[in-house]
C-alpha cells in the first residue's frame, strides 16, 4: 500500500474515488468515461504539485518510508556482496552495512546507511543513526578497501549520528572526527551518493569522497528543519522556514557547488518507480568511477583537497590577511 505525505492528500482523494469506481462498476462505459477524467485530473494535479515542491516538501519525500535505501541498492545494483560486521573494538552496529561487492564486473567497497522499512526493522536499525561502532565499522572497511586497492562507494541516507549517552561515552564526536580525517586521505577513488537524507556530521561521517552525488528529492544539510526552527525559533511552524534557509536541496547544492551531479526521481519520488532510480544510480556511478579510476593517486589526493577547500570559501577579502 502506498504512504501518503500531508501534502500529497489531494491526490489520494483522487485515487480513492478510481478505485471505489474501478471496484463497483468499472466495466459499465459512465463510470469508465467518469474513471478516464479523474485519472486526467490526477495526472494534472500530480504535474502541479510535484513541479513546485518546497525545501521542506522535498526533505518528507527524502524521508519518505517507502523510499529505496542502501539494501535495495545494493540487491538492485550489486553481486556478491559479502557483508562485514564489527569494529573490532566494541560490537555490530546495524545502522551501517558495508562489504566487498561487484559492480560491473570490478571489485568494490560498498558503505551504507540503512534505516530499515517497517518499524521492527526501523528499531534494530535504530532509525539509521549510527553509534560510534558504526563509523568505526565503517572506516575498517574504507582501510581494507585501500588496502586491496578498491574503489569505495557511500550511500548516505541518516537523520544523523545518536546523540544517546552511551554514544557519547563511546567516543561519537572522535569516531566521526577520525572517519573526516582519514576519508581525506585515502589512496582510492570515492563517490558518495546521497539516497534519501543527509543530516550533519551523522552523514559527513561517509560524506567526504571524490563525488558527491544526490538524488533530486535527497537533502543534505549541517541540521534539520526541526533542529534549526528549535534553536533560532524555538517554534516548531518554523520549520517549513528552516528547510527554505538552510539551503539543503540537490538544486541548492550544486549551485554552491557541494555537490557533483544530481540524479533525476520519478514523478513523485524514487519510491515510485525504484528500478528507473536504481539504473539511473549505477549509471551516474559507473560514469563517476571511469573519471576517477584514470586519475593518479596524487591527483586524486589533490583534487579532493582542493574540492573540500573550496566549499565555504570566502571571497573579496584581502590577501594579505591570513
Amino acid at each position: 500500500m502506498r504512504d501518503y505525505l500531508e501534502f500529497e492528500k489531494p491526490l489520494r482523494e483522487v485515487e480513492e474515488k478510481i478505485e471505489k469506481l474501478a471496484a463497483s462498476g468499472g466495466g459499465k462505459s459512465g463510470a469508465q468515461d467518469e474513471i478516464r477524467k479523474l485519472r486526467t485530473k490526477l495526472a494534472q494535479l500530480e504535474h502541479e504539485l510535484y513541479s513546485k515542491l518546497s525545501p521542506w516538501q522535498r526533505t518528507q519525500l527524502a524521508r519518505h518510508p517507502q523510499r529505496p535505501s542502501t539494501l535495495d541498492y545494493i540487491g538492485e545494483m550489486f553481486r556478491d556482496f559479502l557483508e562485514f560486521h564489527g569494529d573490532r573494538s566494541f560490537g555490530d552496529d546495524r545502522a551501517i552495512v558495508g562489504g566487498f561487492a561487484s559492480f560491473n564486473g570490478r571489485s568494490v567497497m560498498v558503505i551504507g546507511h540503512q534505516k530499515g522499512k517497517t518499524l521492527k526493522e526501523r528499531m534494530q536499525r535504530n532509525f539509521g543513526m549510527p553509534n560510534p561502532e558504526g563509523y568505526r565499522k565503517a572506516l575498517r572497511l574504507m582501510k581494507m578497501a585501500e588496502k586491496f586497492g578498491r574503489p569505495i562507494i557511500t550511500f548516505i541516507d541518516t537523520p544523523g549520528a545518536y546523540p544517546g549517552i552511551g554514544a557519547e561515552e563511546r567516543g561519537q564526536a572522535e569516531a566521526i572526527a577520525r572517519n573526516l580525517y582519514a576519508m581525506s586521505r585515502l589512496t582510492v577513488p570515492i563517490v558518495s551518493i546521497v539516497i534519501g537524507e543527509g543530516g550533519s556530521g551523522g552523514a559527513l561521517a561517509l560524506g567526504v569522497s571524490d563525488r558527491i552525488l544526490m538524488l533530486e528529492h535527497g537533502v543534505y544539510s549541517v541540521i534539520s528543519p526541526e533542529g534549526c526552527a528549535a534553536i533560532l525559533w524555538d517554534d516548531p511552524a518554523k520549520v517549513p522556514d528552516a528547510a527554505a534557509a538552510l539551503k539543503m536541496t540537490a538544486q541548492d547544492l550544486v549551485d554552491l557547488e557541494i555537490v557533483d551531479e544530481v540524479i533525476p526521481e520519478p514523478l513523485g519520488g524514487a519510491h515510485r518507480e525504484p528500478r528507473a532510480v536504481t539504473d539511473r544510480v549505477a549509471k551516474a556511478l559507473t560514469n563517476q568511477l571511469y573519471q576517477l579510476t584514470d586519475l593518479s593517486v596524487a591527483d586524486l589526493l589533490d583534487q579532493r583537497d582542493r574540492k573540500y577547500r573550496r566549499i565555504g570559501a570566502v571571497t573579496g577579502l584581502d590577501p594579505s590577511v591570513n
